[in-house]
């Protein structure tokens, strides 16, 4: 068994801001050496979120146009009677979607589905440069 551990970096518009980071996952798993396990990834953050999507442009305008009705930036939040800072949609709309994601890791590789990508998405009211920390576990390849 083999742990594996690094933190990769996204810069990201104003949210909801989606980006692809299938690739850079991908990649991870790649230098890694690790054939069969899994792959956690965290989003740190209380204004970030994990998922997977279809990484479509209709998709994505439907995700992001979604996240800002179930938690619209122009209501009332009590984060912002506390801190006036503008995000309390942000912390609100991350926290439906959640921070981590888990992906098996087969033949060496993310095992995820054919129109399946992993994206990260910055929900705060500024571009942000997201943290993402990756622990990827398993067996080595023989």
């Amino acid at each position: 068994m083999k742990c594996f551990a690094r933190q990769i970096r996204v810069e990201t518009a104003r949210g909801p801001d989606i980006r692809d980071i299938t690739r850079l996952l991908q990649d991870m798993v790649s230098e890694s050496g690790i054939d069969t396990g899994s792959l956690h990834a965290v989003c740190m953050g209380s204004t970030g979120s994990l998922t997977t999507i279809e990484y479509e442009p209709g998709v994505v305008a439907d995700l992001a146009r979604t996240i800002n009705e179930l938690a619209p930036p122009h209501r009332e939040y009590e984060h912002e009677k506390a801190w006036a800072d503008g995000n309390g949609h942000s912390h609100v709309q991350a926290a439906l979607l959640g921070p981590s994601l888990v992906i098996p890791v087969r033949g060496g590789g993310c095992f995820l589905g054919t129109w399946q990508q992993v994206v990260v998405i910055n929900h705060d009211v500024k571009p942000r440069t997201r943290k993402i920390e990756i622990t990827i576990m398993g067996r080595e390849r023989q």
